[in-house]
């Protein structure tokens, strides 16, 4: 499989964390006021999952808020938590504080009556386990994307956040502006016709994942392995899954089948998304799949909406929207607009204009103080997952599926309906909501 969409999103992530290292917005200290807000209106916030991004993104974004209080952090890897919990404390200053407490099974953190939200930042197909019993404690919820594994696992999600009244957070940073601020900015251009009618958008990310076949190496010391490994089949440790130490690099378990998407979910959650933003499409989805002509593809796929817009996994690379008056190119640094006219006269009234994210990290903080849904809510991250999702099944069985996406099934088709989900392994099964 090509490693080129691993490498874009290093590129990607490694922007986004080196920005994220200072906070999102400025510190009290710094306009010379030091006091920081009382206890009683601070939110709370528990830490599942301490690799790469939680260390070089969430942490210190987190850490940089004065409203915020990272209490407890959890991983099944030892080296990370204490890592995790070594950073906490020395934001805050243990003495007298208590400091932070670590935990290696979720449920202990979960628990804690004094945790208002969670940020999960675990393995894919550990997400939605964490996110439904978090909703079931009264938790709020930060998740990575891509938001789950299987497309019954995300319904299951939508279904927990709404049954107990969840703020719930997709990690899809694109939509909240920032260093990404034409992403917005281009959705709203689509969306109000600068580009006519969209016929076709290339969606330029990595093939699907594969089922894992690495070798047996020796136990990383102080790795809960079984925890790691959870609903997925039992198999040997080896190193590139769940690297050891402190991970440098991104952990590549997300090329294999058990785990993740592979590059197609992976930066596709991103992607997908964006596309649905600017169809209009947050709550719907394509109608039909279809896979390319070699079984043997790893991209080319198609994806058809109702509206007649086809979205086709391939091209010169990042999102091209291509319309009947014009094109849009997007990239995570640039934007190009042909005919450049087409980007010069202002919104007018009537047209449409998006929200506009404080910030992915605030705006979840503060759609958790005022109940409202945040900028990339739970439906939202899991109507882009599905995409990927159906994306990988069309090239994995090779077969053109027809999406029912008002009921979450495919149309007709049986034997596509039993891809919806996969078996999982004891004690790991997927929690009532």
């Amino acid at each position: 499989m090509s490693q080129k969409p691993l490498v874009t999103r290093r590129r990607f992530l490694g922007t986004a964390a080196a920005a994220a290292a200072a906070p999102l917005f400025v510190p009290r200290s710094v306009l010379g006021d030091e006091k920081s807000p009382p206890a009683s209106e601070r939110l709370t916030v528990g830490m599942i999952g301490l690799g790469m991004q939680a260390d070089g993104y969430h942490m210190p974004t987190l850490l940089g808020f004065d409203d915020v209080r990272v209490l407890a952090v959890c991983d099944v890897d030892t080296n990370r938590r204490r890592h995790a919990k070594q950073r906490v404390d020395a934001r805050y200053g243990a003495a007298g504080s208590g400091g932070c407490d670590e935990y290696r099974d979720f449920r202990d953190l979960l628990a804690r009556k004094d945790i208002d939200a969670v940020l999960i930042a675990t393995p894919d197909h550990w997400h939605a386990i964490l996110a439904i019993e978090a909703c079931k404690a009264g938790k709020d919820v930060y998740c990575e994307k891509p938001l789950s594994l299987t497309i019954h696992e995300g319904v299951r999600m939508i279904e927990a956040v709404r049954k107990h009244k969840r703020v719930f957070q997709t990690g899809s940073q694109l939509r909240s502006g920032g260093e990404f601020a034409h992403y917005p900015q281009a959705c709203e251009w689509i969306r109000n016709g600068r580009i006519g009618k969209v016929e076709r958008v290339w969606v330029s990310i990595g093939g699907p994942s594969k089922w894992c076949d690495l070798p047996e190496e020796p136990m990383e010391p102080g790795l809960d392995w079984d925890r790691w490994l959870g609903q997925a089949p039992m198999r040997p440790y080896h190193s590139i899954l769940s690297p050891r130490g402190m991970p440098k690099n991104w952990p590549m378990w997300r090329l294999y089948r058990e785990y993740s998407g592979g590059g197609f979910s992976d930066i596709g959650a991103h992607e997908f998304d964006i596309v649905q933003w600017a169809l209009g499409m947050d709550e719907s989805g394509p109608v039909e799949v279809i896979p390319p002509d070699d079984p043997e593809a790893t991209s080319g796929v198609k994806f058809r909406y109702a509206s007649g817009t086809e979205v086709i996994h391939g091209g010169p690379g990042g999102l091209v929207f291509e319309g009947t008056d014009g094109k849009i190119t997007l990239e995570r640094g640039k934007m190009k607009c042909e005919p450049e006219a087409l980007t010069k006269e202002p919104l007018g009234a009537g047209e449409v204009r998006l929200y506009r994210s404080p910030g992915h990290h605030r705006d979840w903080i503060e759609c958790i103080r005022s109940r409202k849904r945040p900028i990339c809510d739970i439906e939202i991250g899991v109507r882009s997952v599905t995409i990927c999702h159906l994306g990988n099944l069309a090239y994995w069985n090779h077969r053109k599926l027809k999406w029912d996406p008002r009921n979450w099934q495919f149309a007709g088709d049986a034997e596509a309906n039993t891809w919806l989900d996969r078996q999982r392994r004891d004690p790991w099964q997927l929690p009532e909501v």
